[in-house]
């Protein structure tokens, strides 16, 4: 089976945002320069997109309640990034993405896994979508921002 040595080439993506107008965004521990929303990879084990992305927020940041967790029903497509191809089973170029909003009350502190990320803002949506490092995250964040307005 693939799943015991390569990464499955679908993931998650979930926007945290709160009703304040500020939108969640982790600095990777890797790389000074890139932020992101809470991402991640389905495990080989899980079933669904939505149980993936409530681990994600939960390994993330930690954050116990998803309940509000909303699918947008949005699914990117793209070629997986050289500096990644490892990860995937040499024939995989492209990973599925499902994208996910979860919305909060107000800006929280939040515990991050700091064998993924250094720290994390909380910056209002425009800001949010120019810092982040991927065309789907900045869309995402476009997106939700539409809907709240």
């Amino acid at each position: 089976m693939t799943g015991a040595r390569y990464k499955r080439p679908e993931s998650v993506l979930v926007v945290i945002h709160a009703r304040t107008g500020k939108v969640l965004l982790l600095r990777r521990s890797d790389d000074p320069d890139f932020w992101q929303s809470v991402t991640g990879s389905l495990t080989w084990e899980e079933s669904s997109p939505r149980q993936a992305a409530a681990r994600e927020v939960r390994e993330e940041t930690g954050l116990e309640s998803t309940s509000a967790l909303r699918d947008l029903k949005i699914v990117n497509r793209y070629s997986i990034l050289p500096r990644w191809r490892s990860r995937y089973a040499p024939d995989v170029h492209e990973n599925i993405e499902h994208v996910f909003a979860l919305e909060l009350p107000a800006e929280i502190l939040i515990t991050v896994n700091p064998a993924e990320h250094a720290e994390y803002g909380w910056f209002d949506f425009d800001a949010a979508a120019a810092k982040v490092a991927s065309w789907s995250n900045r869309e995402a964040i476009l997106k939700v921002k539409a809907v709240q307005e």
